[in-house]
Protein backbone atom coordinates (compact mmCIF):
# COMPACT_ATOMS: atom_id res chain seq x y z
CA UNK A 1 0.00 0.00 0.00
CA UNK A 2 2.84 2.40 0.86
CA UNK A 3 4.75 1.52 -2.33
CA UNK A 4 1.57 2.06 -4.36
CA UNK A 5 1.09 5.53 -2.86
CA UNK A 6 4.70 6.46 -3.61
CA UNK A 7 4.66 5.12 -7.17
CA UNK A 8 1.45 6.98 -8.03
CA UNK A 9 2.44 10.26 -6.29
CA UNK A 10 -0.48 10.09 -3.87
CA UNK A 11 1.47 11.64 -0.97
CA UNK A 12 0.72 15.36 -0.36
CA UNK A 13 3.60 17.75 -0.94
CA UNK A 14 5.73 18.33 2.16
CA UNK A 15 4.54 15.14 3.83
CA UNK A 16 5.72 11.56 3.97
CA UNK A 17 4.32 8.17 4.88
CA UNK A 18 5.92 6.40 7.83
CA UNK A 19 5.41 2.78 8.82
CA UNK A 20 6.42 1.72 12.30
CA UNK A 21 6.43 -1.78 13.74
CA UNK A 22 4.97 -1.45 17.23
CA UNK A 23 6.12 -3.37 20.30
CA UNK A 24 3.18 -5.80 19.84
CA UNK A 25 4.10 -6.39 16.17
CA UNK A 26 1.20 -4.28 14.86
CA UNK A 27 2.10 -2.07 11.90
CA UNK A 28 1.36 1.64 12.41
CA UNK A 29 1.11 3.74 9.22
CA UNK A 30 0.99 7.53 9.54
CA UNK A 31 1.23 10.68 7.40
CA UNK A 32 3.75 13.13 8.89
CA UNK A 33 5.44 16.42 8.03
CA UNK A 34 8.90 16.81 6.52
CA UNK A 35 11.42 14.47 4.90
CA UNK A 36 12.12 11.03 6.30
CA UNK A 37 15.29 10.77 8.42
CA UNK A 38 16.52 8.05 6.05
CA UNK A 39 16.39 10.57 3.20
CA UNK A 40 19.01 12.70 4.94
CA UNK A 41 22.66 12.10 4.23
CA UNK A 42 24.07 9.52 6.65
CA UNK A 43 27.81 9.47 6.46
CA UNK A 44 29.41 6.24 7.72
CA UNK A 45 31.71 8.30 9.95
CA UNK A 46 28.75 9.75 11.90
CA UNK A 47 29.19 6.93 14.40
CA UNK A 48 32.14 4.67 15.22
CA UNK A 49 32.14 1.81 12.72
CA UNK A 50 31.14 -1.70 13.73
CA UNK A 51 33.22 -4.55 12.39
CA UNK A 52 31.14 -6.97 10.32
CA UNK A 53 32.84 -10.35 9.78
CA UNK A 54 33.14 -11.89 6.34
CA UNK A 55 32.57 -15.40 7.67
CA UNK A 56 30.26 -16.66 10.37
CA UNK A 57 32.77 -18.35 12.67
CA UNK A 58 31.98 -18.89 16.35
CA UNK A 59 28.79 -16.82 16.14
CA UNK A 60 26.94 -15.53 19.17
CA UNK A 61 24.50 -18.23 20.42
CA UNK A 62 21.51 -16.08 19.41
CA UNK A 63 22.88 -15.63 15.88
CA UNK A 64 23.73 -19.33 15.70
CA UNK A 65 20.14 -20.18 16.65
CA UNK A 66 18.87 -17.95 13.85
CA UNK A 67 21.27 -19.58 11.41
CA UNK A 68 20.12 -23.07 12.36
CA UNK A 69 16.40 -22.26 12.31
CA UNK A 70 15.07 -22.75 8.78
CA UNK A 71 11.85 -21.05 9.84
CA UNK A 72 13.64 -17.76 10.32
CA UNK A 73 15.12 -15.31 7.82
CA UNK A 74 13.34 -16.89 4.87
CA UNK A 75 15.02 -15.09 1.95
CA UNK A 76 17.57 -15.87 -0.78
CA UNK A 77 20.68 -17.58 0.59
CA UNK A 78 23.12 -14.69 -0.11
CA UNK A 79 20.84 -12.22 1.69
CA UNK A 80 20.30 -14.64 4.56
CA UNK A 81 24.06 -15.06 4.98
CA UNK A 82 24.60 -11.30 4.87
CA UNK A 83 21.83 -10.73 7.41
CA UNK A 84 23.46 -13.18 9.80
CA UNK A 85 26.84 -11.50 9.38
CA UNK A 86 25.28 -8.09 10.12
CA UNK A 87 23.57 -9.43 13.25
CA UNK A 88 26.81 -11.11 14.33
CA UNK A 89 28.72 -7.86 13.94
CA UNK A 90 26.11 -6.00 15.93
CA UNK A 91 25.97 -8.67 18.64
CA UNK A 92 29.77 -8.91 18.97
CA UNK A 93 30.17 -5.13 19.28
CA UNK A 94 27.31 -4.94 21.79
CA UNK A 95 28.95 -7.61 23.96
CA UNK A 96 32.31 -5.84 23.66
CA UNK A 97 30.68 -2.69 25.02
CA UNK A 98 29.26 -4.57 27.99
CA UNK A 99 25.73 -5.05 26.72
CA UNK A 100 23.76 -8.29 26.63
CA UNK A 101 22.35 -10.08 23.59
CA UNK A 102 19.47 -12.50 23.92
CA UNK A 103 16.89 -14.24 21.80
CA UNK A 104 13.81 -12.14 21.12
CA UNK A 105 11.00 -13.06 23.50
CA UNK A 106 7.45 -13.08 22.16
CA UNK A 107 4.98 -11.39 24.59
CA UNK A 108 2.89 -13.97 26.42
CA UNK A 109 -0.34 -12.50 25.04
CA UNK A 110 0.75 -13.59 21.54
CA UNK A 111 1.83 -17.12 22.44
CA UNK A 112 -1.69 -18.56 22.34
CA UNK A 113 -2.04 -17.51 18.67
CA UNK A 114 0.58 -19.67 17.03
CA UNK A 115 1.33 -21.95 14.12
CA UNK A 116 3.81 -24.79 13.65
CA UNK A 117 6.58 -24.91 11.07
CA UNK A 118 9.09 -27.77 10.90
CA UNK A 119 8.14 -28.82 14.40
CA UNK A 120 8.60 -25.36 15.92
CA UNK A 121 5.85 -23.07 17.17
CA UNK A 122 5.60 -19.43 16.09
CA UNK A 123 3.12 -16.68 17.06
CA UNK A 124 0.58 -15.64 14.46
CA UNK A 125 2.13 -12.13 14.29
CA UNK A 126 5.51 -13.67 13.48
CA UNK A 127 7.00 -13.06 10.02
CA UNK A 128 9.26 -15.78 8.62
CA UNK A 129 11.05 -13.15 6.57
CA UNK A 130 12.44 -11.46 9.68
CA UNK A 131 15.40 -12.13 11.88
CA UNK A 132 15.29 -10.67 15.39
CA UNK A 133 17.44 -10.40 18.46
CA UNK A 134 17.20 -8.38 21.64
CA UNK A 135 19.93 -6.06 22.90
CA UNK A 136 19.86 -5.28 26.62
CA UNK A 137 21.51 -1.98 27.51
CA UNK A 138 21.52 -0.89 31.16
CA UNK A 139 18.50 -3.11 31.85
CA UNK A 140 16.46 -1.88 28.87
CA UNK A 141 15.65 -4.28 26.05
CA UNK A 142 15.55 -3.24 22.40
CA UNK A 143 14.54 -5.52 19.55
CA UNK A 144 16.57 -5.37 16.35
CA UNK A 145 14.84 -6.72 13.23
CA UNK A 146 16.47 -7.36 9.87
CA UNK A 147 14.66 -8.32 6.68
CA UNK A 148 14.42 -7.66 2.96
CA UNK A 149 13.21 -4.15 2.32
CA UNK A 150 11.34 -5.05 -0.87
CA UNK A 151 10.80 -8.83 -0.83
CA UNK A 152 8.15 -8.67 -3.58
CA UNK A 153 10.16 -6.52 -5.97
CA UNK A 154 11.17 -7.87 -9.37
CA UNK A 155 13.99 -5.36 -9.68
CA UNK A 156 17.31 -7.06 -8.84
CA UNK A 157 18.81 -4.08 -6.98
CA UNK A 158 15.69 -3.39 -4.91
CA UNK A 159 15.24 -7.05 -4.02
CA UNK A 160 18.80 -7.15 -2.61
CA UNK A 161 18.19 -4.28 -0.20
CA UNK A 162 18.13 -5.15 3.50
CA UNK A 163 16.60 -3.02 6.22
CA UNK A 164 17.20 -2.91 9.98
CA UNK A 165 14.45 -1.64 12.26
CA UNK A 166 14.17 -0.95 15.95
CA UNK A 167 10.99 -1.08 17.94
CA UNK A 168 8.71 1.82 18.70
CA UNK A 169 10.29 5.17 19.52
CA UNK A 170 9.40 8.83 19.26
CA UNK A 171 8.52 9.89 15.72
CA UNK A 172 11.44 12.33 15.66
CA UNK A 173 14.00 9.56 16.24
CA UNK A 174 15.34 7.30 13.54
CA UNK A 175 14.25 3.68 13.85
CA UNK A 176 14.94 2.38 10.34
CA UNK A 177 18.16 1.95 8.33
CA UNK A 178 18.36 0.47 4.84
CA UNK A 179 20.85 -0.10 2.04
CA UNK A 180 21.19 2.93 -0.23
CA UNK A 181 23.36 3.96 -3.17
CA UNK A 182 25.56 6.10 -0.88
CA UNK A 183 26.03 3.44 1.80
CA UNK A 184 25.42 -0.15 2.82
CA UNK A 185 24.21 -1.34 6.21
CA UNK A 186 27.73 -2.53 6.99
CA UNK A 187 28.86 1.12 6.84
CA UNK A 188 26.24 2.52 9.22
CA UNK A 189 25.77 -0.35 11.67
CA UNK A 190 27.42 1.84 14.29
CA UNK A 191 24.55 4.30 13.96
CA UNK A 192 22.10 1.55 14.89
CA UNK A 193 24.02 0.69 18.04
CA UNK A 194 24.44 4.37 18.89
CA UNK A 195 20.70 4.87 18.58
CA UNK A 196 20.08 1.97 20.95
CA UNK A 197 22.54 3.37 23.49
CA UNK A 198 20.96 6.82 23.15
CA UNK A 199 17.54 5.35 23.79
CA UNK A 200 18.90 3.58 26.87
CA UNK A 201 20.15 6.90 28.28
CA UNK A 202 16.81 8.55 27.58
CA UNK A 203 14.85 5.61 28.96
CA UNK A 204 16.98 5.63 32.12
CA UNK A 205 16.27 9.34 32.56
CA UNK A 206 12.58 8.76 31.86
CA UNK A 207 12.53 5.93 34.39
CA UNK A 208 14.24 8.12 36.99
CA UNK A 209 11.74 10.91 36.32
CA UNK A 210 8.84 8.48 36.61
CA UNK A 211 10.17 7.04 39.86
CA UNK A 212 10.67 10.53 41.27
CA UNK A 213 7.17 11.53 40.19
CA UNK A 214 5.82 8.31 41.67
CA UNK A 215 7.56 9.04 44.98
CA UNK A 216 6.16 12.57 44.95
CA UNK A 217 2.66 11.21 44.27
CA UNK A 218 3.12 8.80 47.17
CA UNK A 219 4.01 11.66 49.53
CA UNK A 220 1.08 13.77 48.34
CA UNK A 221 -1.30 10.82 48.54
CA UNK A 222 -0.26 9.98 52.11
CA UNK A 223 -0.75 13.61 53.13
CA UNK A 224 -4.18 13.61 51.49
CA UNK A 225 -5.05 10.34 53.24
CA UNK A 226 -4.04 11.71 56.64
CA UNK A 227 -6.18 14.79 56.09
CA UNK A 228 -9.05 12.66 54.82
CA UNK A 229 -8.85 10.42 57.90
CA UNK A 230 -9.00 13.49 60.15
CA UNK A 231 -12.07 14.76 58.33
CA UNK A 232 -13.67 11.31 58.33
CA UNK A 233 -13.07 11.04 62.09
CA UNK A 234 -14.57 14.50 62.52
CA UNK A 235 -17.63 13.34 60.61
CA UNK A 236 -17.91 10.30 62.89
CA UNK A 237 -17.87 12.63 65.92
CA UNK A 238 -20.43 14.86 64.24
CA UNK A 239 -22.71 11.88 63.68
CA UNK A 240 -22.52 11.03 67.40
CA UNK A 241 -23.14 14.67 68.30
CA UNK A 242 -26.17 14.89 66.02
CA UNK A 243 -27.53 11.66 67.47
CA UNK A 244 -27.06 12.91 71.05
CA UNK A 245 -28.65 16.27 70.21
CA UNK A 246 -31.60 14.46 68.66
CA UNK A 247 -31.98 12.27 71.74
CA UNK A 248 -31.64 15.28 74.01
CA UNK A 249 -34.31 17.16 72.06
CA UNK A 250 -36.61 14.13 72.21
CA UNK A 251 -35.95 13.73 75.94
CA UNK A 252 -36.71 17.45 76.50
CA UNK A 253 -40.01 17.13 74.65
CA UNK A 254 -40.97 14.01 76.54
CA UNK A 255 -39.90 15.56 79.85
CA UNK A 256 -42.14 18.55 79.12
CA UNK A 257 -45.00 16.15 78.47
CA UNK A 258 -44.28 14.37 81.79
CA UNK A 259 -44.36 17.73 83.61
CA UNK A 260 -47.69 18.52 82.01
CA UNK A 261 -49.04 15.09 82.99
CA UNK A 262 -47.85 15.63 86.56
CA UNK A 263 -49.67 18.99 86.72
CA UNK A 264 -52.78 17.31 85.42
CA UNK A 265 -52.61 14.68 88.15
CA UNK A 266 -52.38 17.44 90.78
CA UNK A 267 -55.90 18.58 89.87
CA UNK A 268 -57.29 15.05 89.46
CA UNK A 269 -58.71 14.81 93.04
CA UNK A 270 -62.18 13.28 93.01
CA UNK A 271 -61.70 11.53 89.66
CA UNK A 272 -61.81 7.77 89.20
CA UNK A 273 -59.22 6.34 91.57
CA UNK A 274 -58.26 3.49 89.22
CA UNK A 275 -57.64 5.90 86.35
CA UNK A 276 -55.57 8.19 88.59
CA UNK A 277 -53.48 5.25 89.82
CA UNK A 278 -52.86 4.07 86.27
CA UNK A 279 -51.81 7.58 85.20
CA UNK A 280 -49.35 7.76 88.10
CA UNK A 281 -47.87 4.42 87.00
CA UNK A 282 -47.60 5.66 83.44
CA UNK A 283 -45.89 8.87 84.58
CA UNK A 284 -43.36 6.90 86.64
CA UNK A 285 -42.46 4.72 83.65
CA UNK A 286 -42.22 7.78 81.38
CA UNK A 287 -39.84 9.53 83.81
CA UNK A 288 -37.57 6.48 83.82
CA UNK A 289 -37.65 6.25 80.03
CA UNK A 290 -36.81 9.96 79.62
CA UNK A 291 -33.92 9.55 82.02
CA UNK A 292 -32.55 6.62 80.00
CA UNK A 293 -32.98 8.57 76.77
CA UNK A 294 -31.41 11.86 77.85
CA UNK A 295 -27.67 11.84 76.97
CA UNK A 296 -27.03 14.51 79.60
CA UNK A 297 -28.21 12.32 82.47
CA UNK A 298 -24.55 11.31 82.61
CA UNK A 299 -21.53 13.24 81.34
CA UNK A 300 -21.00 12.20 77.69
CA UNK A 301 -17.52 10.84 76.87
CA UNK A 302 -15.35 11.58 73.85
CA UNK A 303 -16.49 9.11 71.13
CA UNK A 304 -14.15 6.34 70.03
CA UNK A 305 -13.50 6.50 66.31
CA UNK A 306 -13.20 3.47 64.06
CA UNK A 307 -11.04 3.04 60.96
CA UNK A 308 -12.93 4.74 58.13
CA UNK A 309 -13.94 2.73 55.09
CA UNK A 310 -12.50 3.68 51.66
CA UNK A 311 -15.84 5.06 50.49
CA UNK A 312 -15.94 7.28 53.57
CA UNK A 313 -12.53 8.75 52.71
CA UNK A 314 -13.20 9.35 49.01
CA UNK A 315 -15.24 12.58 49.45
CA UNK A 316 -12.28 14.23 51.22
CA UNK A 317 -9.46 13.15 48.85
CA UNK A 318 -9.86 15.80 46.14
CA UNK A 319 -9.67 13.25 43.34
CA UNK A 320 -7.15 10.83 44.84
CA UNK A 321 -8.16 7.21 45.16
CA UNK A 322 -8.36 5.77 48.69
CA UNK A 323 -6.78 2.59 47.30
CA UNK A 324 -3.40 4.13 46.47
CA UNK A 325 -1.65 6.90 44.53
CA UNK A 326 -1.58 4.80 41.32
CA UNK A 327 -5.07 3.29 41.57
CA UNK A 328 -6.59 5.95 39.31
CA UNK A 329 -3.84 7.69 37.36
CA UNK A 330 -4.43 11.35 36.77
CA UNK A 331 -6.64 11.87 39.83
CA UNK A 332 -3.74 13.16 41.87
CA UNK A 333 -2.58 15.76 39.40
CA UNK A 334 -4.56 18.50 41.13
Amino acid sequence: MIDYAKRHSLIPEGKRIESLRMWNRDLQISLVEGPHPNSLRQRPDEAPPVHVPTQLRSPHPVVAALRDDEGRLVMPAPLRRRSLLLLQGLAAEAVRRGHKVKEHEVPSRHRSHAYTYNGRHYPSSYSRREGELDLVVDGFTYTVTIQQEFPQSNEPERSKSLVIELGYSQASRQSRWADRKRWALEDILGAVLREIETRAVEDAQRKADEERAKAEREVRWRAAMEKAKELAAQEQHAEVLRAQASQWQEAANLSAYCNALERRLEVAAGEDEAAVASAHGWLAWARRYVQSLDPLTRLPAMPTTREPKPEELAPYLNGWSPHGPEAHRGWGAR
